[in-house]
């Protein structure tokens, strides 16, 4: 099964910013947007497991957490991927707050991924929430600029889910387990 870790920002948070997403809309503009009830803030994307090796990850995943705090986090801003606005294939919302901690609770979850043999991509860790996505450049920088007073208000990340992504199916996401932070 295709699994990844992720937080997820709450009910209210989320309507925030579908408002501020959905005022962006607009038919032929090659985007795709995604559904609020996809958004989460991925952590780790743990690709192909099996049962028995995710059995054992979610046992050292459990036991790393434990040494993590909550976190204060808010959605502040948008961003692309890659970093050109006019050659965009990502749209995505931005976080802040304890975003050091966040990155570093990232790092150690790909780190005990790793040492449990899960090949883990080596890039910057970027939190974001991905609100569209185009098959093909385009350009979202008016997208971006209307986002940059995109601000809802802190909440406090107190868990973390291991989820399932459903191919084609509807929800995209089934929850496989479920941690406290701290």
């Amino acid at each position: 099964m295709r699994l990844f870790l992720a937080i997820d920002p709450p009910d209210d948070l989320l309507e925030r910013v579908a408002e501020a997403a959905h005022a962006l809309r607009s038919d032929g503009d090659g985007l795709r947007w995604s559904q609020p009830a996809d958004w989460h803030l991925t952590l780790v994307f743990l690709g192909e497991i099996s049962d028995e090796r995710r059995s054992l990850l979610e046992q050292r995943f459990a036991a790393e957490l434990r040494h993590h705090q909550p976190l204060s986090l808010a959605v502040r801003g948008a961003g692309t991927f890659p970093g050109d606005d006019t050659r965009a294939r990502v749209l995505w919302a931005g976080f802040e707050g304890d975003i050091g901690a966040l990155g570093r609770l990232a790092a150690d979850l790909r780190r005990v991924a790793r040492k449990s043999g899960v090949p883990i991509e080596h890039r910057p860790y970027v939190p974001h929430l991905t609100l569209a996505r185009s098959r093909v450049p385009a350009d979202v920088s008016r997208h971006r600029w209307v986002l940059r007073s995109l601000a809802t208000p802190f909440w406090t990340a107190d868990s973390v889910r291991l989820l399932q992504t459903i191919p084609g199916g509807s929800p995209r996401y089934r929850t496989v387990a479920t941690w406290p932070l701290g």
